[in-house]
């Protein structure tokens, strides 16, 4: 059954609704969506349609081609493909088990085959005396298979193209794996189309429980769904004319069903209070958005500046994949403040109709568990505060042992095609030759072929002295260029390895070839990676301090506190901090790694961090912009700072509790994906938004603004004057915000 009436008699709540929203643009917005319904549906059809057929005609495609201009990788790359186009980088691997030499016609056939489709530069021939690839036992081989571009780049049809050519060798009775540039391919693609629908049900589940509305629960759903199709698919057209990463579309579905139905459920929640009251559906829809849906907008502009705030890296990998998400996120908003009131109006008063149990919309009574809550952190405000610093505390401990790195094959289940291949060239060949650098010299202007020579096997002697390194090829003269290969003792993924990359380039290189007036690069994939990874860890102090600060600014602006501010951005880091401790402790350590089908301990993707704190950052702002608009208004409204404190949380903790059981249920979800980079950040993102609407915001955020008391809305009188002014929820008859009419125990003051 509905809860009792509100005591506001219907009238005066029409008069506020009306007159708190009469007037704005998203008033009006809001009361034409609910008036006409239909027009908006269609409209939203008509648009997914056609952005999804012209997502299909685009035909866009999405590479992980990551550049580092300017890094002695790139630069040593760049230097190998001008003078041999097979040393470009982009390559994929097919790994041959069982009796080679008796199989050789068919693996020359197959060689030969493969090497004929277009995109590919050239095919490493096993027997090759200058560097074979046939184990000593006979029973292992791999072929290197050298394209013109990155294979994510060509696509699911391509391939198959690739094993056709390959097939003869299979018919020999050959196992043939792939592994590479080819493992995307390789890996069950089934797993992910699940994951929307675990994220789903869940959702379902938690909606209908927390509020009692089956109405109520679907219609955030729906309304998500359709906003993220639109900005995935958009996404897609983008795709065709821009390079975004192959995580861009997953990222980007991850995010706009969090925020979509996050949005939607606090527009649906203030509509059905409002018509609970008595208010008429067409003048609560009014209300919704005028009210809640700046707060959406604000939200949904703090999480897209946090976004592209990864463009600040200078990498623009990282940027596009935060523009990808922001695709997301802008249609979530613009779905929340048209399409939501449009089904609002349809649904109308029958919003509670299909109940189960009681029907709950927004808390705050005196009698409410949430505000019997509120009032208890009020009373001990010290100790709730150090509790929850506590718990954040041993959550970012493992934090202080993170390894960024590459996770690389052998991180997929033993099943995979890819994981087969990695573990059998480990066996056959030993585990560094799954990450192999390559050595590029180039020697000073004038230099005689004499010199050249004695440059090379100085270079050779001193690389075979290396500690880590298993073995090294000479150096070969090649189109001006002096070239070799180094195998590392460890795996691509060990911390070892990375120490053997810097000191090849930092000591090894620089010693060898001192007073030769030659300059050396290592290169390779796994080189690449290692070094973007350097390159994250450089640019990641720049990320934090850009969206940071435009955190703060946002913060500022909207609410007219300084303190609260700067509250918000030391929480928020707090939190982001143990959100890493947990993926660390989870992925690094392996505390639960293989119920999520990881098959070892690996490093933390080094472009995972950098990624998460732009997310987070922007998903904790979320809850922060709703929980402080309800304190904010209950401030205005009544001066008294305690009340409006357990007011603000006991009106938003359940909305808040229940949007990060859904937003963390989405996310956990792409743990079922093929991508242990996916697992990652699914991880990383569900236990950051638990821990960011649990501890932060029904513990911390709370607890500091008892503290800090009254103080919380003081602002200098000569910023007041610099900032512009953004209304946020402000509904009829609320104050100013000036603290003149306060009891002097409630004037605001500047911190003491």
């Amino acid at each position: 059954m509905p809860s009792a009436p509100s005591k506001v008699p219907t009238t005066e709540v029409r008069r506020a609704t009306r007159s708190g929203s009469g007037g704005t643009k998203l008033a009006l917005l809001g009361e034409a969506c609910a008036r006409r319904p239909f027009i908006v549906v269609l409209a939203w059809v008509g648009v997914l349609v056609a952005v999804l057929v012209g997502s299909v005609a685009a035909g866009g495609r999405y590479s992980d081609n990551v550049n580092l201009p300017g890094t002695e990788s790139y630069t040593g790359s760049q230097l190998l493909s001008s003078h041999d186009k097979a040393a470009s980088g982009y390559s994929g691997t097919i790994v041959l088990q069982g009796a080679i030499a008796a199989c050789r016609q068919a693996v020359e056939g197959s060689r030969v085959a493969i090497a004929r489709l277009p995109h590919v530069v050239s095919v490493s021939d096993p027997w090759a005396p200058g560097g074979p690839s046939v184990a000593p036992d006979g029973r292992t081989a791999y072929m290197q298979v050298h394209l013109d571009v990155v294979p994510a780049a060509l696509g699911q049809k391509y391939f198959s193209e690739v094993k056709v050519a390959a097939e003869p060798m299979a018919r020999a009775g050959l196992r043939v794996e792939y592994s590479g540039g080819f493992d995307n391919f390789v890996r069950p693609r089934s797993a992910d189309g699940r994951s929307e629908l675990i994220g789903f049900a869940v959702a379902i589940v938690v909606l209908i429980v927390g509020f009692g509305s089956v109405a109520g629960a679907g219609l955030p759903l729906v309304t998500a769904l359709f906003s993220v199709l639109v900005g995935v698919s958009t996404l897609g057209i983008a795709s065709s004319v821009a390079t975004f990463g192959t995580a861009s579309p997953t990222l980007a579905l991850m995010i706009g069903l969090g925020v979509g139905i996050d949005y939607a459920l606090f527009l649906t929640t203030r509509f059905r209070q409002a018509v609970i009251n008595g208010v008429a559906p067409v003048e609560a829809a009014r209300g919704a958005v005028a009210s809640s849906g700046r707060a959406v907008l604000v939200a949904a502009s703090t999480v897209s500046v946090a976004l592209l705030g990864l463009f600040a890296s200078g990498v623009s990998f990282l940027g596009m994949l935060g523009l990808a998400a922001v695709f997301a996120v802008v249609t979530a908003a613009l779905g929340s403040v048209t399409l939501v009131p449009a089904f609002l109006g349809l649904l109308g008063q029958n919003i509670d109709r299909f109940r189960v149990g009681k029907v709950v919309a927004e808390a705050g009574s005196d009698g409410d568990g949430w505000h019997r809550y509120a009032k208890a952190v009020g009373r001990k405000p010290w100790a709730f505060l150090a509790a929850g610093m506590a718990l954040l505390a041993v959550l970012a401990v493992p934090l202080l042992s993170i390894h960024l790195g590459h996770v690389d094959d052998g991180a997929d289940p033993p099943s995979y095609s890819d994981r087969q291949a990695y573990d059998a060239i480990a066996k056959a060949f030993g585990p560094g030759v799954n990450g192999t650098f390559a050595i590029v010299v180039q020697p000073g202007k004038g230099t005689s072929a004499t010199a050249e020579v004695a440059i090379g096997q100085r270079v050779y002697t001193d690389l075979q002295a290396t500690r880590g390194v298993a073995r090294a090829t000479p150096l070969s003269a090649k189109g001006g260029l002096l070239i070799g290969t180094v195998v590392p003792v460890t795996p691509p993924q060990q911390p070892a390895t990375q120490a053997l990359f810097h000191r090849l380039l930092g000591s090894v290189l620089p010693s060898a070839l001192k007073g030769t007036g030659a300059k050396g690069y290592v290169t390779g994939a796994t080189a690449s990676q290692i070094q973007f990874a350097s390159v994250l860890t450089g640019a990641l102090p720049v990320v934090i301090l850009v969206v940071v600060a435009t955190a703060f600014l946002l913060v500022l602006v909207a609410f007219r506190s300084l303190l609260l501010a700067v509250k918000a951005a030391v929480l928020n880091l707090v939190s982001i901090s143990a959100a890493y401790g947990v993926i660390v402790a989870v992925f690094q350590w392996g505390w639960g790694r293989s119920l999520l089908g990881v098959g070892e301990n690996v490093p933390i993707e080094s472009y995972v961090p950098i990624i998460m704190f732009a997310i987070v950052f922007g998903l904790s702002m979320d809850y922060e912009v709703f929980l402080l608009t309800r304190v904010k208004e209950a401030w205005d409204a009544t001066g008294s700072h305690r009340d409006s404190v357990a007011q603000g949380l006991s009106s938003t903790g359940r909305v808040i509790t229940c949007a990060a059981l859904i937003m963390a249920s989405v996310f956990i979800a792409f743990v079922a994906s093929g991508k242990v980079v996916i697992k990652m950040i699914a991880v990383g993102l569900s236990s950051s938004v638990v821990i960011d609407a649990t501890v932060v915001r029904l513990l911390l955020v709370p607890s500091v603004m008892y503290i800090l008391g009254p103080s919380c809305w003081w602002l200098p009188s000569w910023l007041d004057r610099l900032l512009p002014h953004i209304d946020i929820e402000r509904p009829a008859g609320s104050r100013t915000g000036s603290t003149a009419h306060l009891a002097p125990r409630e004037a605001v003051s500047g911190p003491s």
